[in-house]
């Protein structure tokens, strides 16, 4: 079930999140999240941008939001897309419904583009992102060192109306 975010899924979040810092390269962030740092992040975006959970038998699997692409004022109709889910429950359509939730989301709130940054060799992000229509607008060459390595990022652009 999808259903918008609240503060108290803070905790779910902060730990579906902080398995992607500690081990992998989806997020460029290198330290784990407090889950008090988590639910102020949640605060701020869920009181101005869509902001949905995916819940399976009370348990929070999944979750996307979409955020200020960049900050200058002309930016204000195109917004930047996350989604997230917990090990095991990747596979299994969540991540499209709920990114199909987003975009419908952002579509009615009257937002022209959302913007999806992508590690490049995230296969399963960029085949997400292709069948939602999103199409590859940028590469970026190694922008971003975690785990010793440097990384590629690649952005997908979707425009809404």
């Amino acid at each position: 079930m999808i259903r918008r975010v609240e503060l108290q899924d803070a905790k779910a979040i902060t730990t579906i999140y902080n398995e992607y810092v500690e081990h992998s390269v989806a997020t460029f962030e290198t330290e784990p999240l407090r889950e008090e740092d988590m639910r102020s992040r949640i605060a701020g975006i869920a009181v101005r941008f869509p902001y949905f959970v995916y819940e399976e038998e009370g348990k929070v699997v999944g979750y996307c939001y979409a955020h200020l692409w960049k900050e200058r004022t002309a930016y204000r109709y195109t917004l930047e897309t996350t989604v997230y889910l917990a090990p095991g429950y990747e596979g299994k359509g969540i991540g499209r419904e709920l990114m199909e939730r987003l975009i419908e989301e952002c579509r009615r709130d009257g937002y022209r583009a959302l913007i999806a940054c992508v590690t490049e060799g995230n296969a399963a992000s960029d085949a997400l992102h292709l069948r939602l229509g999103f199409k590859k607008v940028s590469h970026f060459k190694k922008v971003g060192l975690k785990f010793g390595r440097w990384l590629d990022v690649v952005d997908y652009e979707l425009l809404l109306s």
